[in-house]
């Protein structure tokens, strides 16, 4: 590509969708800068690393994966991008043994978990890309020279040739206000799932005593997954431990979304022993809220996938355009990242990021 031909792209969220569109655009050979507000890449593809005491004072750590399950493996281009990361290391394949009386999985039996953490998957993705971590962007500006983003009132880089907003739809809402306020509207108006999590270290209970299984789905209760997360692909086990993790069911979570954490942790700690069938001896344990888990429903219609505006170099992608889930927030950046590098003049396809044809998926100006 020539260096006239080169076009600078700003992408706010490095979580799935955003990691991935990042990734699709530099393959191409574009300048992609991304922000987030996180520490790190991963979004909902999340693992928390925990740090306490034992009891005999012995400092100790841990990390849990308290984020997504994995990757639901659906046909299309997705499939293409999930095997090709499985043959390069980045995913592994996960068939947990479920618990008696569980709820079967959605989709088949078992999911495909990154490796060694949930976060390596955007890790990757984003290998080489110019990254600004711990960056809330609050503000989008146009001029003649093109976007500025700014952050706590200090300009971000740029200026860019387009700027691509993968973000929870209530965070996206306030920065596409003065550039496309139909967009806004419908962003603020997108409902998405809260969900509280319950992660710790637990004394190891025998197996006989609460059955040898990795994941369960009660049917009652708050709980709505159960899951040992050491007993995932490429997760350390440590001999008298078992890593919990328990993410509470939608409507529970928003009952209870404005409650003290204290609180939360107390009545999840009490639904997991009652999924046990015995108390837990916890050594560590926290909750942590997770206020836009998962997309309602999907918002556009059928084959809408994203939004973008050709004329203002302006775009947005997630799950919830895309569809619920890790697929759904690839399939919006693999359909807006084919429609910007059109715009672009570039219509190489890009390789890991996304391997097939491009979809029918199609921007919608609502």
């Amino acid at each position: 590509m020539a260096e006239d031909d080169i076009r600078r792209v700003a992408v706010v969220g490095a979580g799935m969708a955003g990691s991935a569109c990042a990734q699709a655009l530099a393959q191409a050979g574009h300048a992609v800068h991304v922000f987030d507000k996180a520490r790190g890449p991963g979004g909902r593809l999340a693992t928390r690393r925990m740090a306490w005491t034992d009891r005999a004072g012995q400092a100790c750590t841990t990390r849990l994966d308290h984020g997504a399950l994995g990757l639901d493996v659906p046909t299309g281009p997705f499939r293409s991008f999930v095997d090709q990361a499985c043959q390069a290391g980045w995913l592994a394949e996960w068939r947990p043994t479920l618990a008696p009386g569980s709820l079967p999985l959605d989709h088949g039996q078992g999911v495909h978990v990154p490796v060694p953490d949930s976060p390596e998957l955007c890790r990757r993705l984003l290998h080489g890309v110019v990254t600004t971590w711990s960056c809330a962007i609050d503000s989008l500006c146009w001029s003649a020279a093109g976007w500025h983003l700014e952050a706590a009132g200090q300009r971000q880089g740029g200026p860019f040739d387009a700027v691509v907003l993968a973000l929870p739809p209530a965070q996206a809402a306030p920065l596409l206000g003065t550039h496309r306020r139909d967009w806004a509207r419908h962003a603020a108006l997108a409902p998405m799932q809260p969900c509280w999590t319950l992660m710790g270290v637990a004394a190891e209970t025998a197996p006989a005593a609460v059955g040898d299984w990795d994941l369960a789905r009660p049917d009652a209760g708050p709980l709505a997954w159960v899951m040992r997360s050491d007993a995932r692909p490429g997760r350390a086990r440590v001999a008298g431990q078992a890593h919990w993790v328990g993410h509470a069911k939608a409507g529970w979570s928003r009952q209870n979304l404005e409650q003290a954490p204290e609180a939360v942790q107390q009545e999840l700690q009490a639904a997991l022993a009652e999924v046990l069938g015995q108390p837990v001896d916890w050594l560590h344990s926290t909750v942590h809220r997770w206020r836009y888990a998962l997309p309602q429903s999907r918002l556009s219609a059928p084959g809408e996938s994203f939004w973008w505006d050709a004329a203002q170099g302006l775009g947005v992608c997630g799950d919830f355009l895309g569809g619920a889930g890790v697929a759904g927030a690839w399939m919006s950046a693999y359909s807006l990242s084919a429609a910007l590098l059109q715009h672009l003049g570039n219509a190489s396809q890009p390789g890991l990021g996304a391997t097939a044809a491009v979809p029918a998926g199609r921007g919608v100006s609502l």
